[in-house]
């Protein structure tokens, strides 16, 4: 074989190279995408995954297609005899949102996600002996998929774990800066009783130490319950007070810091106020976000409020749970459930009222009965 020819071979061998990977990225995120779209139905990540595919076939548009289809040699690919036990197996979907099981639903997202992240690895590589800025390119589009697989599985373990519906009470600490609990303790404990999925310990005037002593109150009434803790802001005090999880504003700090300080299994919630906060918010990777404030509240004051547009819009992009907030009570909360969200929070509603364990209970059952 004389040196020119020797050079055609490697050619041809690179070009089929990257012709079955571009081949093996692009089928691995249209399952994922498939699956995004039509069983998880999330508008915002079936969005991205169709992004991702457009822009892979622009990354690659520098490699002769021609070429690459000389090269292909399916029937000469030995590889198409190497099976795997497990490559033809795959767990039961179920076909609808609220019946969606984590391990059938994440490990095809993570088998086919693989697939593709694998397949852009093999592009990368070989472009560099055609075109430096193709593998720049792809390079970038790999480290994209790993923020979608993340936002597709966080959403699905989230859906699992945090059902149907959700009433969700933001407490402060009811006094509990004069070093005596009991009202605190007294208000959690009825909240618990009432079946709220939720508490979050939210109080300015509280220094960090009343905080984590209150905070440790809540951990502790909660720990062993269907109720959740959920520290406000502070992700220090979160971990301080043993709290299940951190809610974030727009001002804290950022979904990948926090998780650095709350660790990987504790929930990280955002408040979000615009469509636009709502999707970076499933993409930064929270477990749940707040969408509001829907209405006018006397516990916290606001210059605007979304009103039920955005949480109409939010329903119909995004599957990750959301929380309407803000002035939800029992009067309007079918305006929420009305637009298509069984999940809100409130404060008010319970904590002004001469009877709260009576108002949460009246509040689950309006969400139960509206979701039936």
């Amino acid at each position: 074989m004389t040196d020119s020819q020797s050079q055609d071979s490697d050619s041809s061998s690179v070009f089929r190279i990257l012709d079955a990977a571009i081949n093996r990225a692009g089928e691995g995120v249209r399952v994922v995408e498939d699956y995004v779209r039509m069983v998880l139905q999330d508008q915002h990540l079936a969005r991205q995954l169709k992004q991702l595919r457009h822009d892979l076939t622009q990354a690659v548009a520098g490699i002769d297609s021609g070429l690459r289809i000389a090269s292909r040699d399916t029937m000469g690919d030995v590889g198409c005899d190497i099976e795997t036990e497990s490559e033809y197996k795959r767990a039961q979907i179920e076909g609808s949102v609220s019946s969606i099981e984590t391990k059938p639903s994440s490990g095809m997202v993570q088998a086919n996600m693989a697939r593709a992240q694998q397949a852009l690895r093999t592009i990368e590589e070989f472009s560099k002996t055609i075109h430096s800025d193709i593998a720049k390119s792809v390079e970038q589009l790999r480290y994209r998929t790993y923020t979608i697989e993340k936002a597709v599985l966080t959403t699905l373990v989230s859906l699992q774990n945090f059902g149907t519906t959700g009433l969700y009470v933001l407490l402060n600490g009811c006094g509990s800066a004069s070093g005596d609990a009991t009202a605190l303790a007294d208000l959690v404990q009825k909240m618990i009783d009432a079946k709220v999925d939720f508490i979050q310990l939210r109080d300015k005037t509280l220094t960090d130490k009343q905080m984590v002593i209150a905070g440790r109150v809540v951990a502790k009434l909660t720990r062993g319950t269907e109720t959740r803790f959920i520290m406000n802001d502070r992700a220090d005090l979160a971990v301080a007070a043993t709290a299940d999880g951190v809610h974030l504003g727009q001002d804290d700090i950022d979904v990948a810091d926090a998780r650095r300080i709350v660790g990987a299994a504790r929930i990280i919630g955002v408040s979000t106020h615009s469509i636009e906060q709502a999707r970076q918010a499933v993409l930064d990777g929270a477990n749940y976000i707040g969408v509001g404030p829907v209405f006018p509240s006397q516990t916290k004051s606001f210059k605007q409020h979304v009103g039920v547009k955005l949480v109409q819009q939010v329903v119909n992009e995004i599957q990750l749970p959301a929380f309407a907030i803000g002035g939800i009570h029992l009067e309007n909360v079918g305006e929420i459930v009305k637009a298509g969200l069984n999940r809100v929070a409130v404060s008010g509603a319970i904590v002004r009222t001469n009877d709260p364990s009576a108002v949460a209970l009246q509040l689950n059952q309006e969400l139960l009965i509206q979701n039936s």
